[in-house]
This record gives C-alpha cells, sequence and structure tokens, in this order.
C-alpha cells in the first residue's frame, strides 16, 4: 500500500515541476521532454528484463540438472549446519533445509509452488485375515 503512495508522490511531483517549469520558464518542451524520457526509460527496463530472463532460465536449467543429480540435496546436507539457525522449527531429517537452499539458489518461485501445491497421500492397504 506504501508503494502506491509513493509512486503517486512521484507523479505528482513530476506534473507540479513540470507545470513549474511551463509557468515560471515558459518551457513548452517540457511534456515532450516527460513523454519522451518516460518511453527511453520504459524501453530500458524492458531491455533489461529481457536480459535478466535469459540468465534466470539458464540457472533455473542448471539447477534442475543439479536437483535431478542429487546435488542439490548434497549440498543442502553440507549446508545445513549454517541453514538451522535460520529455520528453527525445522527438524534434522525435515526437507526444509532442501527447500532453503533451492530458494536461495534461485528457485524462489518454484520452490514456493512445489510448498503450496496439493500432494496426495498413498494410502496403505491394510490386510486385515
Amino acid at each position: 500500500m506504501t508503494l502506491n503512495y509513493i509512486w503517486v508522490a512521484f507523479i505528482v511531483i513530476a506534473f507540479a515541476v513540470a507545470i513549474r517549469r511551463l509557468i515560471f520558464f515558459h518551457d513548452t518542451d517540457v511534456f515532450t521532454e516527460i513523454v519522451t524520457s518516460t518511453f527511453s526509460a520504459a524501453r530500458a527496463g524492458f531491455d533489461v528484463s529481457i536480459g535478466l530472463t535469459g540468465i534466470l532460465s539458464l540457472w533455473l536449467g542448471l539447477m534442475k540438472i543439479g536437483e535431478r543429480a542429487g546435488l542439490v540435496g548434497a549440498f543442502a546436507r553440507l549446508a545445513a549446519p549454517c541453514l538451522r539457525p535460520t529455520l528453527p522449527r525445522r527438524t534434522r531429517r525435515s526437507s526444509g533445509c532442501g527447500v532453503h537452499l533451492h530458494e536461495h539458489l534461485g528457485q524462489h518461485a518454484r520452490s514456493r509452488q512445489r510448498r503450496h501445491a496439493h500432494r496426495p497421500t498413498r494410502r496403505r492397504s491394510s490386510s486385515k485375515s
């Protein structure tokens, strides 16, 4: 909610400065400059996000390979003494350290989906004879 107020303040302050430049300094190009700079900043943000998407895809692929090879679990066991203070409610055999390590290594969103996904439990067939 606070972030909304910050963005509204940015817009209102920019508009007030533009009006001031128009009235006191007779700068008629101020609104053209604002629109041009807005679009150039949006273009720069888009270019950065495209570059980061490629890097994120590379690391997610490497993490998936490491997960299937068992390297993530092995590294989680090695890092467990350092991670245990950050997870006080987890038991020693809990998968929490592995999930926590996964989040720190770049799989935050996928780990969150995995943790909150519904997994059906296996029912053991009881043979009463």
